[in-house]
Formats: structure tokens, C-alpha cells, sequence
């Protein structure tokens, strides 16, 4: 409830649904992301993977703006759903990685971000988000 009192139904979010369709909801999320309002996005991103649930980019796009709306569970639980698909999609297993980091789970974190960083060996963010993983724990022991 509000200081205005309690929302009505025709207020509510799902009554106004964001002009245009998934590939608009799509763009305009990633555009939105890249310019750092990760919390608007989600709300675009979200609407879009309602409606095509099987986009791997639209899954993708969704839990980036999760990571950077910092809800991390929900994060992982989206970059694990898009490794399910394809146990070789580094980026998603990078993101996994990091989202576990971020909850505090560092043991959970070192396999995904191994992968990613074996499957990927020239990409430095995969080894340093690994290194800083395998510190933490190593500095916890």
C-alpha cells in the first residue's frame, strides 16, 4: 500500500503492457542495459521471455539485467537453465559463475568458471573472475 492508497487493478503493470512486441521489448531492453538501468530492462526483458521462453538471446538479455539488478539468484537460476541447453555456452557458464560469487557461494562458483575460463583461455575476465573465486576460498581456509 502506498500513501496514496491501494493500487487498482487497472494501475497495475500487467494491464499497461509496454508498447510494441518481443523484438522491441528485446531491443529496448538491451539498449536500456547497456546504458546502466539494468532495473528497467528486467522489466522489458522479463515481458519478452514470457513471450518466447525458448530465445536463448532473450534468456541471455534477462539474466545480465538480473546480474545487474543484483538479484543473483535469480540470475544463476537463468544462466543455469541456458547451460542445461548448451553445457558449452561459456558466457552463460561465466555468468553462473559470477552470479554464484556474488551470493557468496564460491565453492559452487569454481566449476562453471573453470569451464568457461578452459573453454575460453584467452579471455582474461573468465581467468580473473576464477582467480579471484579460488583466492576468496583459499583466504577462507
Amino acid at each position: 500500500m502506498n500513501s496514496q492508497g491501494p493500487q487498482r487493478p487497472e494501475d497495475s503493470p500487467d494491464e499497461h503492457p509496454p508498447e510494441g512486441g518481443v523484438y522491441e521489448w528485446y531491443t529496448r531492453g538491451l539498449v536500456l542495459l547497456r546504458s546502466g538501468s539494468a532495473a528497467a530492462a528486467l522489466q522489458l526483458l522479463s515481458r519478452a521471455a514470457e513471450a518466447e521462453p525458448e530465445s536463448r538471446s532473450i534468456r541471455e538479455a534477462l539474466a545480465r539485467a538480473q546480474f545487474g539488478a543484483r538479484r543473483f539468484d535469480d540470475a544463476a537460476a537463468s544462466f543455469r537453465s541456458i547451460v542445461a541447453d548448451d553445457p558449452a555456452e561459456d558466457y552463460a557458464l561465466f555468468g553462473l559463475g559470477l552470479a554464484l560469487s556474488r551470493m557468496g557461494e564460491f565453492r559452487a562458483a569454481v566449476e562453471p568458471l573453470a569451464l568457461a575460463a578452459a573453454m575460453r583461455p584467452e579471455n582474461r575476465d573468465y581467468a580473473n573472475a576464477l582467480r579471484h573465486v579460488r583466492a576468496t576460498l583459499a583466504a577462507r581456509d
